[in-house]
């Protein structure tokens, strides 16, 4: 089943939702094809997620400030916001996975090889990522683009099968942090997997991307996004996502973001949103 959003503020946009296949398990996020035709060029701040991205575009180019323009990409975990951007048509999709699910499906690429770096997916997959983004291109609507995305991921899991996935003490500090929103302690997360804090951090570098650490601001800063935006006040959303006081989170808002939590939250409220994310 495809679910369909409309945008219309400062231009013309579309969202496509669909659920991914039972059978490719627990990390994969829902599919999100997204077409903007606004005849402007449009900019969105797109902040860290925790999540590798597999965006596969099939129309225009994407600009990432910065980093030049490309077709697809793949985005390895980051702690920094990034600004993308297009001339004012796009069209393609996107999949957002956690990345010990992404190890699966890209091959068994190193996830340390793509922290805070933009590759283009030929890159990483070779020939397959051109030639899903042909066949994407070429199918007649969203339910066989999904369809599509079901196959091809099946078959790229099953293609790994080989390869190693996280230590199974890298994966339970994955799961520590993911539940606790990134609040719970280091130390006891390492001591909750049975293994050493550094030999943790190294673990967890080599086969997540970032260190434990990093990956909790990542994650203790999507918290407070959703309790700000949602209504809570800055002083409140600071304590409960553990923060010393809400000094510390405009600190952190302006090193992830580039913005304090209000200007961010402005920004957010007028932007014509033409990518998920």
């Amino acid at each position: 089943m495809v679910r369909r959003r409309v945008c219309t503020g400062g231009g013309r946009c579309r969202w496509y939702y669909g659920r991914p296949d039972a059978r490719l398990g627990p990390g994969i996020g829902t599919y999100r094809g997204f077409r903007s035709a606004a005849g402007v060029p449009q900019e969105r701040l797109v902040v860290p997620s925790g999540r590798v991205s597999l965006l596969i575009g099939f129309g225009g180019e994407l600009r990432v400030r910065g980093a030049g323009g490309h077709t697809s990409l793949v985005s390895g975990l980051h702690n920094r916001a990034r600004v993308l951007g297009h001339d004012g048509d796009v069209h393609g999709v996107e999949l957002a996975l956690a990345p010990w699910a992404a190890h699966r499906f890209l091959g068994g690429t190193p996830l340390a090889e793509l922290a805070d770096v933009l590759a283009d997916p030929v890159d990483v997959l070779g020939d397959r990522a051109r030639r899903l983004g042909e066949a994407l291109a070429d199918a007649p609507g969203w339910a066989e683009r999904f369809a599509l995305l079901d196959e091809t991921l099946l078959r790229w899991a099953a293609g790994a099968d080989g390869a190693a996935g996280p230590a199974p003490a890298v994966l339970k500090a994955w799961r520590l942090l993911e539940r606790s929103a990134g609040t719970l302690q280091i130390r006891e997360v390492a001591a909750a997997t049975g293994i050493g804090l550094r030999h943790l951090e190294r673990r967890f570098r080599q086969q997540i991307g970032l260190g434990p650490k990093r990956l909790a601001r990542i994650l203790r800063l999507n918290r407070a996004i959703r309790l700000l935006t949602a209504g809570g006040r800055p002083a409140d959303t600071a304590a409960r996502c553990g923060y010393y006081d809400q000094a510390h989170l405009s600190l952190e808002f302006k090193a992830m973001t580039g913005m304090p939590p209000g200007r961010f939250l402005a920004d957010r409220g007028t932007s014509s949103s033409w990518i998920a994310g």
